[in-house]
């Protein structure tokens, strides 16, 4: 029974983060302005892929015998606050967009590493985590080169 629980305890941890990112990657792909706007569908993709992601979540934890969280993180809030105070001071360019979402990337990127290093998670339960680990680990890269790609411009 502690297997389960901390199994669930996982899932929603990573059903939460994967809520932030989608929900992170809405709000940036809303607010780009018009010399950004080819960034919207890399952001739509993401935010779609991280639902997807809280999808297969949830049959998990339902499988558990459990119901999922469905909400938000306190640091997720925050992030997305920050940037709403960044890009009232200007900081807004695609440089500075592109670094804020991958400080989120590495998040959820350090959020898979870190539930695929506790040892009862069952064999599906390892193995839904290691597909979306990797398509986490793909997108982060994606962003990052997207990011600096603008550095120096």
């Amino acid at each position: 029974m502690e297997n389960q629980e901390k199994t669930v305890e996982v899932l929603n941890d990573l059903i939460e983060i994967n809520n932030d990112r989608a929900d992170g990657f809405d709000k940036a792909s809303k607010d780009l302005k018009d010399e950004n706007i080819d960034l919207k569908a890399t952001f739509d993709k993401l935010s779609s892929d991280s639902r997807t992601n809280v999808t297969e979540l949830a049959g998990l934890v339902g499988r558990n015998g459990e119901t999922p969280d469905t909400g938000n993180t306190v640091l997720g809030t925050l992030h997305r606050a920050w940037i709403d105070i960044k890009a009232s001071f200007g900081g807004d360019d695609r440089h500075s967009i592109l670094a804020e979402c991958e400080r989120g990337e590495d998040a959820i990127k350090k959020a898979y590493k870190d539930a695929l290093q506790e040892n009862d998670l069952g064999e599906e339960v390892r193995s839904v985590l290691l597909k979306q680990q990797e398509g986490i680990i793909a997108s982060h890269d994606a962003i990052k080169a997207l990011r600096d790609a603008h550095k120096s411009l």
